[in-house]
């Protein structure tokens, strides 16, 4: 029994440093998909694909729509122009500023979201947190981890 559990030790290590990385083979992968997107890198319009292990799965009905707009953000600007995965994202971390609570990882967030913390879920809200950050909304005060962007109000409205 004791060689058994030393092997299923064992096995278990190399599936999490396999996993491990798998998840930076993605996170690379969509970096340079990022760099050599047409628009000179500029993915927001780029269309949303289907992850094929969710294909059986219904589509969440506050899906966010296909080519979904996210503007720059400015003074003034409600929430309300984002869509809602990009909201949520937002509310999560307005209340961890409320909270005095730091920044969050993406796979906090799909944590607290009641999401599966897999590869593909964590990448997608990897992406709209990027898109975030680049249009002024987020701030990465370190390397993968997302906080409100200066001067964005909390409760979903302007500043």
């Amino acid at each position: 029994m004791d060689g058994l559990r030393e092997e299923a030790d064992r096995i278990q290590a190399e599936l999490a440093a396999a996993e491990l990385e798998w998840q930076e083979w993605v996170i690379a992968r969509r970096r340079v998909d990022t760099v050599l997107a047409p628009n000179d890198g500029n993915t927001s319009e780029a269309e949303v694909t289907a992850d094929p292990q969710d294909a059986d799965a219904p589509p969440p009905r506050d899906a966010a729509k296909v080519k979904s707009q996210v503007p720059v953000w400015r003074q003034g600007l409600a929430w309300a122009v984002l869509s809602v995965d990009y909201q949520r994202i937002l509310k999560a971390l307005a209340d961890r500023a409320r909270l005095h609570q730091g920044p969050l990882t993406c796979q906090e967030m799909a944590a607290a979201f009641g999401m599966d913390v897999v590869p593909a879920r964590v990448e997608a809200l990897r992406s709209k947190a990027e898109r975030l950050v680049s249009r002024g909304w987020l701030a990465e005060p370190a390397s993968c981890r997302f906080a409100l962007g200066a001067g964005v109000a909390g409760a979903g409205g302007g500043s």
